[in-house]
């Protein structure tokens, strides 16, 4: 029996389950360590290694071979951190080990395990439960931990299990990352060990005067709301700090200007010492600081400044062997994020750079974009820049020493594919995630006088002369986020709406990454004229090219997050281009959104009110004339459901008709099979039936 593509996507988690993910190479290049399902439509998630030598594979640690409980018993800090990362599988999905690689911690329904990757055998500590954010000190004698906001350390053998600083209050966290840091700067974590083990830092995060919302389960009314401390716009931020945190006892805090750099971005700490990079509230600057774990003194290493923001570039700060930092810098003259070291740029103008993979002695590994649709591996070591990857798709990896792991996405062929590159030869590690049953015909185009990066997609087998066909774009259209990639997957959800009878069309406009910062910049104060001007340009030439094709008095649009933004600000706001909208979990009005986020593209909305004016759907609910609906999951914590219910709301008050589906225990992501499989049948039968001739 066939299986339909909706139902397919849905059970592999749009085809992430046995994709291998999470690599480490050990110091001494013997193994790697990987996580990854046992199947494509298998959500335990598993601790595998890999001999170097041979190219075997070994499970290391199973969750369904351990006496664990479900899911249901997730610490709600672990549940939070999946919904920050967007996390779709359970089981292992993330693991720490010590600095020979020889150990391996994880936790499992906030229960402390030790995997000896030599032996396989897999060890339960009595830590306190819950369990979140495990990792071992370097030399692995020990774990700290944290435990109901505690941060603690256990001894490898099970012993000593203690606290090691306790909380002044309850809005007190040691060891934990604030919601803006773990949603928008990319910090999952909250303490750091020291290279010797004999200390931590650790951030203190005092959410006293962060606002409190109430997320509420209308299904089920004798639950009680959960509460959360959601900083909006505007309003006032964790205070987070640092303290330098002694094993054996003693305590030193972290000293710098937190009044004008309240925003802790990241911590390293190597052999040359630890850094810091703290960031003001505008975000126009990052400074790095070298803290002296002694006193807790700081002194500026490097300050970072852009009179629009500055961005935070995963994998950073970092240094060289030799001491020196690597860091990132804007080009102006050429508009390229180059990488520097020392203060000097070691990468070609035109390459924009997107992340730092890692530092090995005085080579750099890192991911960096000549073509924006396209995402590759390259290394820098002193004499120039190498690329690693090969051939049009989207690349990622780590490295250490001889060993490399390259792992890549294409666009000629399904899936991803993973190699373990060693001096002796090259091994494969198995994806077993499933091959879609559809396969994408996509087009790639450059379109209008910006050359947008546009993707086509028709119904397969149709002709010329099959007669015109209802549009539907399918953008997300915003920062941090592309969809016009490089890669056979990413196009198979379109193509199936493409075979339900629809020309299919997505862009990346202005504001996307990887068309350098000043591409990035243009949306700064004003998302919606350039974010809706790029969309209809998209349109236009993707409607010149295909005449046959596209028919322009039937044009439909659907997005989820931003995109579900863009979504109702096209039928609000031009609908004589726009006929008819689905827009999941929509910010409707920014002010409702993140402070570091939403401030840092429209400002503070105390200093720049009309910004927020401008881009609110809520203000243009007396313009709707087409058809729109709205969806959003009532379990949201990111943009909550009060988005989609006031914008509603406003609706109804101007006598406008809309639809609104409200799903009950979904958050941000829809990861529950039936919801998500079912999802796609509902938004195509709304958008069929509103474009009707």
């Amino acid at each position: 029996m066939s299986i339909s593509y909706p139902r397919q996507s849905a059970r592999t988690r749009r085809f992430s389950l046995g994709v291998p993910r999470a690599f480490q190479i050990a110091p001494d290049e013997t193994r790697v360590a990987f996580l990854r399902t046992k199947a494509g439509d298998d959500p335990v998630t598993c601790l595998w290694t890999l001999d170097t030598a041979t190219g075997e594979e070994r499970c290391v640690a199973d969750p369904s071979a351990l006496d664990v409980p479900g899911e249901e018993n997730l610490p709600a800090e672990e549940r939070a951190r999946r919904e920050r990362a967007r996390e779709q599988a359970g089981g292992i999905v993330g693991y720490a080990t010590d600095r020979a690689m020889r150990q391996a911690v994880f936790t499992l329904a906030g229960r402390l395990y030790v995997a000896d990757l030599d032996t396989a055998i897999v060890r339960e500590l009595p830590a306190r439960a819950p369990v979140f954010d495990p990792r071992p000190d370097p030399a692995g004698r020990r774990i700290a931990y944290v435990s109901e906001r505690t941060l603690r350390l256990i001894e490898i053998d099970g012993t000593g299990d203690r606290a090691l600083v306790q909380p002044e209050s309850e809005q007190v966290s040691y060891g934990l990352a604030e919601f803006v840091a773990a949603e928008e700067m990319g910090r999952m974590r909250g303490h750091w060990w020291s290279p010797d083990g004999s200390t931590l830092l650790v951030a203190r995060v005092d959410e006293t005067p962060v606002q409190r919302w109430h997320i509420a389960d209308p299904a089920n009314p004798d639950a009680p709301p959960a509460e959360i401390a959601y900083p909006a716009a505007g309003t006032p931020n964790a205070m987070v700090s640092l303290a330098l945190l002694k094993v054996d006892g003693g305590r030193v805090d972290v000293d710098w200007d937190r009044g004008e750099f309240p925003y802790i971005v990241t911590a390293a700490w190597d052999r040359h010492g630890l850094l810091i990079v703290v960031q003001p509230r505008d975000q126009r600057s990052q400074r790095v600081l070298r803290v002296d774990p002694a006193d807790g003194e700081t002194r500026l290493l490097h300050n970072e400044h852009d009179p629009v923001w500055t961005e935070i570039v995963p994998g950073l700060p970092a240094r060289t062997g030799g001491g020196d930092l690597v860091w990132i810098t804007e080009d102006r003259e050429t508009d390229t994020r180059r990488i520097t070291v020392a203060g000097a740029p070691v990468t070609p103008a035109g390459l924009q750079v997107r992340s730092v993979l890692g530092v090995d002695g005085d080579s750099i590994l890192f991911t960096a974009s000549e073509e924006p649709t396209e995402i590759h591996l390259y290394s820098w070591d002193g004499s120039g820049v190498t690329r690693i990857s090969e051939g049009p798709g989207v690349f990622g990896g780590t490295r250490s020493g001889g060993t490399t792991v390259v792992a890549g996405s294409r666009l000629d062929r399904p899936g991803v594919e993973v190699e373990v590159r060693t001096p002796s030869g090259v091994h494969p590690i198995a994806s077993f995630a499933e091959t879609p049953v559809i396969t994408p015909r996509v087009e790639l185009l450059r379109s209008g006088d910006r050359e947008l990066r546009t993707a086509v997609l028709l119904p397969s087998g149709w002709r010329p002369g099959d007669g015109r066909l209802p549009v539907l774009m399918d953008p997300y259209g915003g920062p941090h986020a592309q969809r016009v990639l490089a890669v056979q997957r990413a196009y198979c959800e379109p193509q199936w709406l493409a075979d339900q009878g629809f020309a299919v069309v997505i862009a990346d406009g202005r504001g996307t990454p990887g068309r350098g910062p000043a591409w990035e910049r243009a949306v700064r104060g004003d998302f919606a004229e350039p974010v809706l001007e790029d969309q209809i340009t998209a349109l236009i030439e993707a409607a010149r090219r295909h005449r046959d094709a596209f028919d322009l008095d039937r044009v439909g649009i659907r997005g989820w997050s931003f995109g579900g933004w863009l979504a109702g600000l096209a039928v609000l706001r031009r609908p004589d281009v726009f006929h008819a909208a689905v827009a999941g979990a929509p910010v409707t009005d920014w002010r409702l959104y993140d402070t570091h986020y939403t401030e840092r593209y429209l400002g503070h909305p105390d200093e720049e009110p009309d910004n927020y004016a401008a881009n609110s759907l809520i203000e243009m609910a007396g313009e709707l004339k087409r058809p729109l609906m709205l969806i959003h999951g009532l379990a949201d914590d990111n943009v909550v459901a009060a988005h989609t219910l006031r914008l509603s709301s406003a609706l109804l008050a101007a006598g406008r008709p809309h639809t609104v589906l409200p799903l009950s225990g979904v958050t941000h992501m829809t990861p529950q099979e039936v919801v998500a499989e079912n999802l796609l049948h509902i938004q195509v039968d709304f958008l069929k039936q509103s474009l009707s001739r």
